[in-house]
């Protein structure tokens, strides 16, 4: 009996370890790679480091300084433009053509969905680079085409039109992302639905309006959700502009411009370490705001 037994009891402890050595090389790198530089940078936030004092602990002061940074606040209300401005479109663009996609009128569906995912496979700095090149003041094909036509070259990257030439970059990179999981999503909506509602008499566009986006609403607001947050993570953008257009974008423009700024440039990496902690604070807050407004609503 004791064969057995212990063959029980190791099958039994065999399935109690299997999950945890499936999450075993995920936890691993997570810890790695996010938990430990996020504890490393705590451990600099609650320091201040001075050439004649050297290192000593100053609990939260660099997190008070931070709070009343204008500096950092002016960068937030930047970002919330920007989000203002970027996700919109963006969320529209995407749904209108997932939907076009998921009507079944269009063909060749697969050479469009890879043709327009595929901005999304350049890295950002890429992109940027590329999109720098078209709004070139000097250089620019805009430009080159505008001297030609002998009207006045357009101005890109002026203050009051770098924030929605920035937005149109993130546009141009993020919008076949979206649209790729509405679509996902608009495929799992049964077959069934759309019978009941022809057989109802309601068009392709009653149908789209009332049944299908409804349906998808939830990945929609978690979509934007991870688009607010990435709205307010803006940096290799403004950063890799700046040359372009110096008066239009300072190295306080975003608060994660402001932070890189301050630790490479001003070697205050105790501060830079705190005003990042502060933004995540911000944009959990910003975030948690939206998804309460969003279900009031839909309680309402």
């Amino acid at each position: 009996m004791a064969g057995p037994i212990s063959r029980k009891r190791r099958r039994r402890v065999g399935k109690r370890l299997a999950p945890l050595l499936f999450l075993a090389p995920f936890a691993l790198l997570f810890i790695a790679f996010l938990i430990a530089p996020m504890l490393y940078a705590l451990n600099l936030a609650v320091y201040k480091t001075t050439v004649v004092a050297g290192t000593k602990f100053v609990g939260a002061d660099n997190f008070v300084r931070a709070l009343g940074d204008p500096k950092f606040w002016q960068g937030v209300v930047v970002l919330l433009k920007f989000a203002v401005i970027q996700i919109p479109g963006m969320v529209a663009i995407a749904l209108l053509i997932a939907l076009i996609l998921d009507s079944g009128t269009v063909y060749a569906k697969s050479f469009f969905r890879i043709s327009l995912f595929l901005p999304y496979a350049v890295p950002a700095v890429i992109a940027t680079l590329i999109w720098g090149y078209l709004y070139g003041p000097a250089f620019g094909p805009f430009t080159q085409l505008a001297n030609a036509l002998g009207l006045p070259a357009p101005n890109f990257l002026g203050p009051n039109t770098i924030l929605p030439s920035i937005a149109n970059i993130a546009n141009w990179e993020y919008t076949g992302y979206q649209m790729i999981i509405y679509y996902a999503a608009l495929q799992a909506i049964p077959m069934d639905l759309e019978e009941a509602a022809s057989m109802d008499g309601a068009s392709s566009f009653t149908y789209a309006l009332r049944v299908k986006l409804p349906l998808i609403a939830p990945m929609v607001i978690v979509t934007i959700i991870f688009s607010i947050i990435g709205s307010l993570q803006l940096f290799s953008e403004p950063y890799l502009l700046r040359n372009l257009a110096p008066l239009s974008i300072t190295n306080s423009y975003t608060p994660n411009y402001y932070a890189y700024t301050l630790a490479f440039a001003n070697q205050q990496y105790n501060y830079s370490a705190a005003m990042s902690f502060v933004l995540g604070a911000v944009t959990a807050v910003i975030s948690y705001a939206f998804m309460l407004l969003v279900n009031r609503r839909g309680n309402a």
